[in-house]
């Protein structure tokens, strides 16, 4: 259906001299059981799988604890910067569908796999008895292992890229109801994201830790397979966007011409001079003119050498650009520094899945009196509570009242919501350190429960005592990642939503590089000279808290780079940097509103 004031598409096509496009059917609500049902079982299948992958490599093949956290951190980074290369594959050549289908079927071979190295005793390493000598895994052991990862980072390449972006593309973004079922789709996304996340860190876990590994690592595969069945029995109802190009290229043609013409003299009046061809497409905005990064203004200046098509477009791109796509192009540079904030923040978050869980490995995690133990993996789940809870509490709670003391349509600006999330996560890490220095030290000074799979004693402090850590995070991620997945949905250019979707899992891969590389750092500087080592096997014998408390004062010193960088940044389209202006500004549009909501 055309908008009120517009021509219909195929009226404009036929002016044009092109062939009009088949009018597109969407399906909205009809599709949505497919299409949730498979990120809800995708959701449970990979989270129940990787959740619990520390505890997996350190007692089923006996790798010691720095090694499977070194491991698992690389696992992860690679598994989130694999959304990069996904997100380029389906904008230029695949599309989402044929994307999302191929990474579903990785992922099921991915899981189908590590799961046989549960089952089949030859593919892991003997099992030995508490206080015997463990063999570690063999070469051909390992490499099955590595390449069930392999699977699952391709999986994930091209699985967390796509997922929001092919579910929206099912509503008629021109309606009402269309633009409706946008906003309730992403609410049922993070719904189902949240709640896989429960089921996974307890129940899965659970299965896992205390009944048997094959038969835990295989209902998560049963799952993906459900999944994979539920997102091809939808095919015939979906929309499916065609690739239009890679909007990567037309950033490297931006700096590459920029380069070129460096020599060339800045315009007295770039609005009026740069190259500024008629815009063409209806589904990306038209940015204007901003003042900020003007070296790539070079890229759009006109030459006698640049030669123009009769329509408007340069002839040759890669020696001169639009100034479409020069705004393009910075509105990327404004937000890396943005993005940039959120690695260290990340980085704090890391911890929920591998110290803390062999925290609570060397805790007391019987429930009350009972002989019942929740296993270590678990405790992620009041992270993930904590978050669920707040979610809804703020949204219909706090952000009515917020509206009105700071008259701001959301309460809190998105930056600001971003800020409080580093905030926490630095309270999080300092709340960490003391509660590790807690259970050390009854640990070394009052009787012991028992013995951790690492040989150290186990305190009889209460695991417990790690919840308002994990609830700390979980709000963290609730003000900041959330709050990350909005603005770049809100602040990308609509061609570069693939890519918008890729971003935030490349930060969070850098921030697994980092942890990995921090911890291999922290391992070989300390305990030397007689001093314990901060990340012994046995945390009893390490000193955990000082790491806390190194991840605690690079967050203090991320939060001052970020105020300067959040100051800096000027909202996308506005020439004042106003989110609330942004905000009216796009409602005058229905078609803008809809990139907004």
């Amino acid at each position: 259906m055309a908008m009120t004031g517009e021509k219909p598409r195929e009226m404009e096509n036929l002016e044009n001299g092109t062939e009009a496009e088949p009018e597109i059917k969407y399906r909205g609500w009809k599709a949505m059981p497919y299409v949730i049902g498979n990120e809800t079982f995708e959701k449970l299948g990979t989270i129940g799988t990787a959740a619990n992958l520390l505890v997996y490599l350190t007692t089923i093949f006996h790798l010691k604890s720095v090694t499977a956290a070194t491991t698992l951190n690389i696992f992860n980074g690679t598994t989130n910067l694999a959304p990069l290369l996904g997100a380029f594959l389906s904008d230029t050549y695949l599309g989402r569908y044929i994307t999302l289908g191929c990474a579903s079927v990785s992922s099921l071979l991915g899981m189908l796999i590590l799961t046989l190295t549960a089952a089949i005793s030859k593919l892991h390493p003997p099992k030995c008895d508490q206080g015997q000598h463990c063999i570690g895994p063999s070469p051909v052991q390992l490499a099955v292992l590595l390449c069930s990862f392999g699977l699952l980072v391709i999986g994930a390449g091209g699985i967390r890229p796509c997922n929001l972006a092919f579910g929206a593309d099912q509503f008629n973004p021109h309606t009402e109801s269309g633009r409706r079922g946008i906003n309730s789709f992403f609410n049922w996304y993070y719904f189902t994201f949240t709640g896989a996340m429960m089921i996974s860190s307890t129940f899965i876990i659970y299965i896992q830790s205390n009944v048997s590994w094959a038969l835990g690592l295989a209902i998560p595969t049963i799952l993906m397979f459900l999944s994979c069945t539920l997102f091809f029995l939808g095919t015939r109802l979906y929309v499916k966007v065609k690739p239009e190009g890679s909007p990567l290229t037309s950033i490297a043609q931006v700096l590459v011409v920029a380069f070129r013409k460096r020599g060339l003299k800045q315009p007295d009046d770039p609005k009026t001079s740069l190259f500024n061809p008629p815009h063409h497409s209806s589904l990306v905005s038209k940015l204007p003119y901003s003042d900020q990064f003007r070296l790539v203004d070079k890229a759009a200046i006109r030459t006698p050498m640049d030669e123009v098509k009769p329509n408007g477009d340069a002839a040759n791109p890669w020696r001169l650009c639009s100034l479409q796509q020069v705004e393009q192009v910075k509105c990327l540079a404004r937000i890396i520094p943005i993005w940039a904030t959120g690695i260290i923040l990340y980085v704090a978050i890391v911890q929920e899945t591998t110290f803390v869980v062999f925290q609570g490995l060397q805790a007391d995690r019987h429930f009350g009196k009972s002989k019942f133990q929740i296993p270590a993996a678990s405790f992620t789940v009041f992270a993930m509570l904590a978050l669920t809870i707040w979610i809804p509490v703020y949204d219909r709670i706090l952000v009515p009242w917020l509206r009105r003391v700071t008259g701001k349509e959301g309460g809190f600006t998105l930056l600001q919501r971003m800020g409080i999330g580093i905030v926490l996560s630095v309270v999080a890490m300092i709340v960490s350190g003391l509660v590790e220095e807690r259970r050390r030290s009854y640990a070394l000074h009052r009787p012991a429960l028992g013995t951790a799979p690492s040989g150290g004693a186990i305190s009889s402090m209460s695991s417990f005592w790690l919840v308002p850590q994990l609830v700390l995070l979980g709000l963290a991620e609730a003000f900041n990642l959330i709050g990350q997945v909005e603005f770049y949905y809100k602040q990308f250019p609509e061609n570069m939503r693939s890519l918008a979707g890729a971003v935030l899992f490349c930060g969070m891969a850098c921030a697994n590089y980092l942890s990995g590389f921090m911890v291999t750092v922290v391992h070989q500087t300390t305990g030397h000279n007689g001093k314990d080592n901060w990340l012994a096997s046995d945390l009893n014998q390490g000193r955990l808290d000082y790491f806390y408390y190194l991840i605690a004062l690079m967050g203090v010193v991320d939060f001052l780079f970020f105020i300067v960088f959040a100051n800096w940044y000027r909202y996308k389209g506005l020439e004042d940097g106003s989110e609330i202006a942004l905000e009216k500004s796009n409602s005058k549009s229905s078609l803008v509103s809809t990139r907004t909501e």
